[in-house]
């Protein structure tokens, strides 16, 4: 199958780049609501999955032994800008747990927040394990290796039992059999495992909902929802996409992953979506996701104001000028967009 153009990026009044892309959304029995292009794909959810990589570090009891606060487990589930509380927050996970800034192996890079990344210039230091986007999701994975009483050397290998914890877990919310998946490497050394888009996105309706979970997986998906919802911040940063969504429609649990993905867990409604656009443009899947939840029937009009303004973006040139817009092409998607001024900046 050849997946649809969803995205558009026009500039004088043409059509500079198209995006492709699929995306499904989907309650908790399966059911698929809406689709477009070949949802049944496997593809690398990378970090768009990390609050399912949380589930066992909360179900087995892990951050409650070591008093992670709710700021924490958001930390947990984040792709985060590196900014000063970011990193305090994830010296305070690995501290809590016994664990070391050493037994990181999630690799180091710069801070993506600007004045962070300043600082260290300034400072002449170099990034740490800490500064890494993922760290947060470490400083968890650590956690778990000392509650399950195992060595936290190697806890990046797929066959350790932290990563066993979490193939697990996906392979009963997403109802995929890890250990037949396609495994690849994410950015942070984890394992990745390749999932349809149809499968995601039922793992994000259960995951949201709580149908047909467990009683203490159900009990811990509400807890990593509950604290992202109060704690948005930590789980993107300052003007980051994720982080402004959530902080404007609260109800909304949404996670960008590398390459283009995005996935979401609309809790109040039992539904799951999972989008991935085929060129890895984050430009492009975050205007689709936007648009794909303002086309859900179940917000009030404040969340759908607010989710409109996100479902458009206008381009910028370096001196302010309007120059282009990045919008939503599906007819059934676009709804009565709302434009989102400097949101997005392009020479």
């Amino acid at each position: 199958m050849v997946n649809p153009v969803l995205v558009e990026v026009s500039r004088g009044g043409i059509v500079e780049s198209r995006h492709t892309g699929a995306f499904a959304v989907v309650d908790s029995s399966g059911k698929i609501l809406s689709a477009r292009g070949d949802i049944d794909l496997a593809i690398f959810p990378r970090s768009a999955i990390k609050a399912f990589q949380c589930l066992p570090v909360v179900e087995s009891g892990a951050a409650d032994e070591y008093g992670f606060s709710d700021a924490e487990i958001a930390l947990a589930c984040a792709s985060h800008s590196g900014e000063a509380e970011h990193v305090r927050l994830a010296r305070s996970m690995l501290a809590k747990a016994g664990n070391r800034e050493d037994d990181y192996e999630c690799g180091a890079h710069w801070p993506q927040a600007t004045e962070a990344f300043h600082h260290l210039i300034r400072a002449g230091a170099q990034p740490s394990p800490v500064h890494n986007n993922c760290s947060g999701k470490h400083a968890a994975m650590l956690a778990l290796a000392r509650k399950l009483g195992v060595d936290t050397r190697g806890y990046t290998s797929r066959e350790h039992p932290v990563q066993r914890a979490i193939a697990r877990t996906i392979s009963a919310l997403c109802d995929v059999d890890a250990d037949a998946l396609a495994c690849g490497i994410d950015g942070c050394s984890v394992p990745t495992w390749a999932i349809p888009l149809r499968k995601l996105a039922l793992g994000f309706a259960r995951f949201g909902s709580g149908d047909g979970l467990p009683e203490a997986r159900r009990k811990a998906a509400a807890r990593i929802t509950g604290a992202v919802r109060d704690f948005p911040f930590m789980v993107a940063g300052t003007d980051r996409y994720c982080t402004k969504l959530m902080q404007m429609v609260p109800r909304a649990f949404v996670k960008t992953g590398a390459e283009g993905v995005f996935c979401s867990a609309v809790s109040h409604a039992g539904l799951g979506i999972a989008l991935k656009c085929d060129d890895g443009a984050n430009r492009a899947s975050e205007v689709l996701m936007a648009a794909i939840l303002a086309g859900l029937p179940v917000w009030s009009e404040l969340e759908y104001d607010a989710l409109r303004f996100f479902s458009h973006a206008d381009l910028w040139n370096w001196r302010k000028l309007r120059v282009g817009e990045i919008r939503v092409v599906d007819m059934e998607l676009q709804g009565k967009g709302a434009h989102a001024p400097e949101s997005i900046s392009s020479i």
